[in-house]
């Protein structure tokens, strides 16, 4: 295999699922009419995500910012041993900055995102689980969808409504050093307990994104698990069927248990940085899988 085989990727053969929301044309408009009344300052910080480390609310506020987050090592007031309390609080100063409409300012809520990806592991005091490759062994949906739950309570907890999790890896060399994120080696397992997960996270039906869940996060699209030699952030040289049906395979049932978010992943598949192929992330992704949440970048992954 070489990289040349990313000539050979053709969005239009990938499977096409109908997106599991009905459109709402009150909402469409609703949504037209803010994105119109924009200033373009408004509209570049909608797009930017800053840490908690390296950005305050006043700044929310000043750069239009429409996410924040807290990286591994980034807790309010640089207390990695902090209370809750704290959390709400710092969260409370956020949703005030970024809902200011002084100004003739449009006052969209900035979204707070954490990676409680195996329990609200930054907070002290937080349950933890094992990591996905020892959840992914107890082959259990059910179990799956009872901890995404509790996860969704303590992140709530702390004021935060927006996890990076799951994680839909499908590591093919245990090298990698990220192989514990990954469920299985097989992509129908990693489908059936990523979309569990989610479900949790997300709830359903008249459960779906209530006071008691959070939004989940399917990552990293696509071909973490798959890089040569299990580099991470390296190359994937895969056939498209490869790519289909091993890397890509989580993602349909991902976005059919109602994903609202899907990361994008460092690594390049055959050479093209998946950040940059518009290919994969749109003709794929969007297109065909009918994905119509929004597309986070990893750590400054653009």
């Amino acid at each position: 295999k070489t990289a040349s085989a990313v000539a050979k990727i053709h969005p239009e053969i990938w499977p096409k699922q109908a997106s599991p929301f009905a459109q709402d044309e009150n909402l469409e408009q609703r949504v037209n009419a803010l994105v119109n009344n924009m200033s373009l300052e408004e509209k570049v910080g909608q797009t930017i995500q800053a840490d908690i480390a390296s950005v305050t609310p006043d700044q929310v506020r000043e750069y239009h910012l429409g996410s924040i987050l807290n990286g591994g090592n980034s807790a309010p007031g640089d207390d990695n041993r902090t209370t809750p309390a704290a959390w709400v609080a710092l969260a409370d100063e956020f949703w005030l900055a970024s809902t200011d409409k002084r100004d003739g300012r449009i006052g969209i809520p900035a979204l707070w995102g954490t990676d409680a990806v195996h329990g609200h592991n930054n907070l002290i005091g937080a349950t933890l689980f094992p990591h996905n490759i020892g959840l992914g062994a107890t082959a259990n949906a059910a179990l799956l969808k009872d901890i995404g739950e509790a996860i969704a309570l303590e992140v709530l907890s702390t004021g935060v409504a927006w996890t990076f999790a799951p994680t839909v890896a499908v590591p093919q060399d245990d090298r990698w050093g990220r192989t514990y994120e990954g469920f299985s080696e097989n992509p129908e397992l990693v489908s059936k307990l990523g979309k569990a997960m989610i479900v949790g996270l997300q709830g359903e039906g008249t459960k779906f994104l209530d006071n008691n869940h959070v939004i989940a996060t399917a990552k990293h699209f696509m071909g973490d698990g798959g890089t040569i030699n299990g580099v991470d952030q390296g190359d994937a040289i895969v056939s498209e069927a490869e790519l289909r049906e091993i890397h890509g395979y989580p993602y349909f049932q991902a976005l059919d248990a109602c994903a609202q978010t899907v990361m994008a992943s460092f690594n390049s598949i055959n050479g093209s940085k998946m950040h940059g192929d518009k290919r994969l992330l749109t003709g794929i992704l969007k297109d065909q899988m009918q994905f119509d949440g929004f597309v986070v970048g990893d750590w400054n992954g653009h």
